[in-house]
């Protein structure tokens, strides 16, 4: 069952899918709606103004249908993700057909494609999934990337510089060429999940996929791109990204906040394919499912080569303050005095975007604003424990940073207990039986 239309029955059965049957509009109606249920249930909306698919959103934005997703449990969504990066199996099933090709349309514009805020430049596509042919290895890769509408033809691409999309860029920029891609949209969120992984050049994400969904992905060879792309697809979009065209637009990234504008390469459509009563899926730009889609794999990634780096690292977090990307805080049983700030200055060179790492003790809950708030109130001493990194690469989504230059400024935290001090001063004393105590016995 590798197919958005399974995943999407199985949520429905355990209670966890809204059905909304009423006629709703794609500027910002839907958007409002989805806020509404932010960390909570998904959301289907069968009537669209303007179009004839049904649009969900929401659809994997609670860590309980993440972990439904891979067919995982909440607590071992990270082994789950780490053992299928390193099983890597890539499909073997070959279809001739895909399901995608039950219609074909050459108008962007049939797509529910929606408005979320009100000074966007207009609808984005924000479930996009590019897949490209990697000129040298000749093998193909998975990214997100967000699309403008311009036109019934045209499509703006955001690219992030140095990522592999825009590498194959500027390698068939290099040779004259325009580049051909599929854009896919509508996939088993396992796929989705897959493609937000950073894995090496020349690595294909959909290999991730496969292995979480035990080796079941059928591929169909796209007609035109030559591109392989999940057979049960609810829509496939293939054409060019065009060599000397740009467009200038902007948009609300994780943080919830309008980047700047840019100037971004533009796809011109060559035809949509499309299944009967298609889905379309839509993610709300900053909200709980957007983060995390994009910062779940990031923390499963640190986790993986922490804790190889570093035996002594308990566990990962990225933080929901930090929108599961800026900000990370790591659980150590520290053996040396020295340890929070090898493994700080690891963490932030491990993922570039990180503003901020906090280290913590194997008694303070990483996930728990309170519990790092609470060792940082009383085992940090900023003249002591403070790293302070500046002008260096973060995040481009940054909005206190130099972000055409992609420069700013980060901080470590070494809120772990100082070996030099009275250990037993550092222990949080606890009631004896506790756990054993029910008020219902006393009331």
């Amino acid at each position: 069952m590798t197919d958005l239309r399974h995943y999407v029955d199985l949520i429905k059965k355990n209670d966890d899918l809204i059905t909304i049957n009423k006629k709703v509009n794609t500027k910002f109606e839907i958007a409002g709606i989805t806020s509404k249920l932010d960390n909570s249930k998904a959301v289907l909306f069968t009537k669209i103004d303007g179009s004839n698919f049904r649009l969900i959103s929401n659809l994997i934005g609670t860590k309980t249908r993440y972990a439904q997703a891979i067919g995982s449990t909440e607590n071992n969504i990270h082994n789950k993700i780490i053992d299928a990066v390193d099983q890597e199996q890539m499909p073997r099933i070959i279809s001739t057909e895909g399901k995608f090709t039950e219609n074909r349309s050459t108008d962007l514009s049939i797509l529910p494609i929606v408005t979320h805020f009100e000074k966007e430049p207009g609808p984005f596509i924000t479930s996009s999934i590019i897949h490209v042919k990697n000129s040298h290895s000749k093998t193909q890769n998975l990214s997100f990337h967000r699309l403008q509408y311009i036109d019934e033809n045209h499509l703006s691409v955001r690219m992030v510089e140095g990522r592999h999309l825009h590498r194959a860029f500027l390698d068939a920029k290099i040779h004259g060429d325009d580049l051909k891609v599929a854009i896919v949209i509508g996939v088993h969120p396992a796929i989705s999940i897959a493609s937000a992984y950073q894995l090496d050049y020349a690595k294909n994400e959909i290999s991730i996929a496969n292995s979480i969904l035990n080796n079941n992905i059928s591929l169909t060879r796209c007609s035109y791109s030559e591109l392989y792309v999940p057979s049960n697809t609810e829509i496939v979009i293939e054409g060019i990204i065009l060599q000397d065209t740009i467009y200038k637009e902007w948009m609300v990234e994780m943080l919830r906040t309008y980047d700047f504008a840019r100037s971004q390469p533009v796809f011109e459509l060559k035809h949509i394919y499309f299944r009967n009563n298609p889905i379309f899926h839509d993610i709300l730009p900053g909200y709980y499912e957007h983060r995390l889609i994009m910062g779940l794999p990031i923390e499963a990634k640190l986790n993986k080569l922490l804790k190889r780096f570093f035996p002594q690292v308990k566990q990962v977090c990225m933080t929901s303050g930090g929108c599961n990307w800026l900000h990370a805080v790591v659980q150590i049983s520290k053996k040396t005095q020295s340890d929070p700030k090898n493994i700080i200055h690891k963490t932030l060179e491990l993922h570039k975007s990180l503003k901020m790492v906090t280290i913590v003790d194997d008694d303070i809950d990483p996930s728990s604003p309170i519990s790092v708030e609470y060792a940082i109130a009383t085992r940090f001493q900023a003249q002591n424990d403070l790293i302070l990194l500046n002008n260096i690469r973060g995040s481009s989504l940054d909005p206190s940073s130099d972000q055409k230059n992609l420069l700013t400024s980060k901080l470590g935290l070494d809120a772990t207990k100082s070996f030099s001090k009275r250990q037993a001063g550092f222990e949080i004393a606890k009631i004896p039986k506790f756990s054993n105590i029910s008020l219902q016995d006393y009331l």
